[in-house]
């Protein structure tokens, strides 16, 4: 008899927690859902790597623990798939975009193709940052930056919005280097394997945990020579390779290569459409926080050679924002000197 009245005690006591989980909105909303992580990058990139990880480990930290599968969206140097998250992705939570970092600078700077607004696409955080390297292939004959104010340098480009882009443009266009664009790549593992077969001889906006990521033995044979790196202060391995806007001749050149080298600090980015409810919002931003301290992702992150350097939702925010609402006149000035204007 003390048994079974102890037996009901036991199952009242559970009662109201099992009732608690069961009416909690957001589990009963992803619980059977599938979610899509779409990625900006093609497959096998270094966006699709940080993709592909994110989605083995977040589902555990959603309530409701939601299937996520990725879907790769290459095209238009990233533009395709962010206007894709703009304009028709749903706004449900059950769609999360793994971009490009240049897309809040390709919106403000340039604009070609652009039917999103960065600043109004809802932040998740980054899996971490890394400065982005403009390099050239070992046979080219390009020691340091100098000679590619000397002569052509044959420069594979994916497209206008992309890192292959946008940095060596704004040297050509802002400093007078000879980077000569070779447009039209569906992604940047084409170009790579483009400068392999010596179609190209250069490609910029690649990370340097990219290089060491997808193609390690161009760092430990020496096979590609690192001309500048972008981003707020140089890497560690490379100090005399010159950060972007350091080799501005004034103030004023110096401020717009500024502007252009932030995407650097946003690292991996990922984020939600507009519109989304706020709750689901508050439960992606915290699952995705969760995931950057899960040991499993940890060492899974680590394993693979991702940045293991995440920033949260708030920061991120901040800086595209910082980006987006950047001061109109070194706007003006960019895009003037870009040729941009709109």
């Amino acid at each position: 008899m003390k048994s079974r009245i102890y037996g009901w005690l036991v199952l009242l006591a559970l009662a109201p927690a099992g009732a608690a989980a069961q009416t909690d909105p957001i589990a009963a909303f992803y619980k059977g859902k599938t979610v899509t992580i779409v990625s900006s990058g093609g497959v096998g990139g270094p966006i699709d790597l940080a993709c592909r990880v994110v989605a083995k480990f977040l589902p555990r930290h959603i309530p409701g623990n939601p299937t996520i599968v990725v879907r790769n969206m290459p095209g238009g140097g990233h533009v395709l798939m962010s206007n894709f998250m703009y304009t028709q992705a749903a706004k449900d939570g059950t769609y999360i975009g793994g971009v490009v970092n240049s897309i809040p600078t390709h919106q403000v700077i340039d604009g070609r193709g652009v039917r999103y607004d960065a600043g109004k696409f809802i932040w998740l955080g980054s899996t971490g940052f890394a400065n982005l390297m403009t390099m050239a292939w070992h046979t080219a004959g390009f020691k340091t930056i100098k000679d590619v104010f000397e002569r052509e340098l044959l420069t594979g480009v994916t497209g206008v919005g992309s890192g292959t882009y946008i940095y060596t443009n704004a040297m050509n266009v802002i400093l007078g280097t000879r980077f000569k664009m070779v447009m039209g790549y569906k992604d940047s593992a084409s170009v790579d394997l483009a400068i392999e077969r010596g179609e190209v001889q250069a490609r910029g906006g690649m990370t340097l945990t990219g290089v060491k990521q997808e193609r390690p033995q161009w760092v430990s044979e020496k096979k590609v020579v690192f001309l500048v790196q972008t981003g707020a202060e140089k890497e560690a391995e490379y100090p005399d390779v010159p950060l972007m806007h350091e080799l501005a001749r004034n103030d004023e050149e110096r401020s717009i290569l500024e502007l252009i080298s932030s995407p650097a600090a946003l690292g991996r980015p990922f984020f939600l459409p507009p519109e989304v409810p706020g709750d689901r919002v508050a439960a992606l931003r915290k699952a995705f926080a969760a995931t950057m301290k899960d040991p499993d992702y940890i060492a899974e992150g680590n394993k693979v050679r991702l940045d293991m350097n995440p920033l949260s939702a708030e920061r991120v925010t901040g800086l595209v924002n910082a980006t987006v609402n950047a001061p109109s006149s070194v706007v003006a000035k960019a895009r003037a000197m870009l040729g941009t204007e709109k």
